[in-house]
């Protein structure tokens, strides 16, 4: 099976598909290159290029981009060093990298949100990107709840706003850039990133006065990265049955941030 043949069924199958579409689209590599496997991970960073290789596996589908720019637009990287050693190691070596990214997320049920609700504890198989649903556990503190986070997720460098004391129960959930505001409800806010203050409403600040004031809110960012990978496990998961005798494998990159 060639790149192109596996790339036809995920359109075929994922119902959402548009060839309209700048970042779905191949961005290293021959798309009729033979599949020897598929590594699906968060980004095509060259760690990621480098592990599938060793593992075997030829064709990475990434979520999102491998050139540092959403669009993958690489006509001003022609002098840039990094590039070319990226681009003529994947030549050498037969890697193709092909992005899967607004498709995905217009999807029903949209595979990344399911996969950050399920990495902290939360199972929905129906969610999507920003159906504004509250969901509640039972009653914590914030402190708790964080700490739970961070075991489940891994995650090294993720921050939290609020009193670690302030019960909870309601969870607002999104990933990336898609990170909830606050709303009638809710009482914390798990997203992936976002400005920290001059945004169109500003969760970082809200949760502080709402600390001060004693208010039990807070709010969570995991980082694009830890909130979103998650998702192409559920992809790994969804493609595997569609490509019987090819080697499917979940290939988490690694998280950018540490303290």
């Amino acid at each position: 099976m060639t790149a192109n043949e596996v790339v036809d069924i995920v359109k075929k199958n994922m119902g959402t598909w548009s060839e309209r579409s700048r970042r779905d689209t191949f961005k290293v590599g021959d798309p009729n290159t033979q599949v020897t496997g598929v590594a699906c991970t968060f980004m095509g960073m060259f760690d990621v290029i480098k592990r599938a290789h060793a593992a075997k596996l030829n064709l990475i589908i990434s979520h999102e981009d491998t050139f540092w720019n959403d669009p993958d637009d690489v006509s001003k990287l022609a002098g840039n060093k990094l590039y070319k050693i990226k681009t003529e190691w994947c030549k050498q070596n037969g890697m193709v990298i092909w992005r899967i990214h607004d498709a995905q997320h217009a999807h029903r049920p949209d595979q990344i949100v399911v996969g950050e609700l399920r990495e902290i504890g939360i199972e929905d198989e129906e969610a999507t990107m920003g159906g504004g649903k509250i969901y509640t556990i039972p009653e914590t503190t914030l402190g708790a709840f964080a700490s739970k986070v961070k075991t489940m997720t891994g995650s090294r460098a993720f921050r939290v706003v609020g009193d670690p004391s302030a019960k909870i129960s309601r969870i607002g959930v999104g990933p990336g850039y898609a990170t909830p505001r606050f709303s009638v409800g809710v009482d914390v806010v798990v997203g992936g990133e976002q400005q920290e203050a001059d945004g169109q409403f500003d969760n970082v600040e809200y949760a502080q006065d709402c600390a001060a004031l004693g208010i039990p809110k807070g709010y969570i960012a995991l980082g694009h990265c830890v909130s979103e990978q998650p998702g192409m496990k559920v992809f790994a998961d969804w493609l595997r049955p569609l490509v019987p005798g090819v080697p499917v494998q979940y290939m988490p990159a690694p998280e950018p941030y540490w303290t």
